[in-house]
């Protein structure tokens, strides 16, 4: 006896089939390079010593250094923490929230002095085309004041909650001195924020700190690179 013929006649996949499965195989590749890449470059991410917030211990202060770099702590610190970072820099704006308080805590309780030298390579990737710089200028304004949990406070919001998205619009320098101000920036700071005078002066500084720098971020203790995907970078420095 002949076996019955079947009426169903298979159907090619469409096109559009074809794509989205091979969208969604991409989409799953992708997501497999990025868990590779987080696990073995280690970090978690996790906010270290949250709820400490900025630094606020009045003997803490600020000075801007002829190179433009900032310097952050109380004085005769023998350990430094040197941290290389453009403000538009979303892995900058990570390191900020994932260690920023830790660095607060050790700088009130006088274990670190903090050299911050903030470069602008991506100018190019803002809305304005000059946010890094202009931001470099609003931090050297905040830090000539003298003020140490002010600044702290300022950098604080200008890399964490009040960082814009690279490729994205940015803040003026009417924000950038609103932000001073909520930091508890005097009007003279602000001022200095708005007119833009300081634009030049952070264009060299960023530039100068830029020469022979791999990538951002980039931290360095005492002279020797640290490897921030370890979690416990600052608590081993300050053992």
């Amino acid at each position: 006896m002949s076996n019955p013929t079947s009426k169903h006649t298979p159907q090619p996949v469409s096109s559009k089939t074809t794509y989205a499965l091979a969208g969604v195989a991409l989409v799953v590749v992708a997501l497999i390079v990025v868990a590779l890449y987080m696990w073995n470059r280690g970090g978690s991410n996790q906010i270290r010593n949250d709820g400490y917030g900025p630094a606020h211990d009045p003997a803490v202060t600020v000075a801007l250094d002829s190179d433009g770099a900032i310097v952050l702590g109380k004085p005769n610190i023998a350990k430094t923490v040197e941290i290389f970072e453009d403000p538009l820099c979303p892995a900058c704006g990570q390191l900020e929230k994932t260690h920023g308080q830790e660095l607060a805590q050790a700088l009130d309780q006088g274990k670190i002095s903090v050299r911050y030298r903030l470069v602008n390579f991506l100018d190019r990737n803002s809305g304005s085309k000059d946010y890094s710089t202009r931001a470099v200028a609003a931090n050297e304004c905040v830090a000539q004041a003298g003020d140490g949990p002010i600044y702290s406070k300022f950098h604080s919001l200008l890399f964490t909650t009040d960082q814009p998205a690279e490729g994205g619009s940015d803040h003026n320098n009417q924000e950038l001195a609103s932000i001073a101000k909520q930091a508890g920036a005097g009007d003279d700071v602000a001022k200095c924020i708005t007119s833009g005078d300081r634009a030049d002066t952070a264009r060299g500084h960023a530039e100068t700190a830029l020469k022979g720098l791999p990538g951002t971020p980039a931290v360095f203790i005492d002279g020797k690179k640290v490897d921030t995907g370890n979690d416990n970078w600052l608590a081993d420095a300050i053992k």
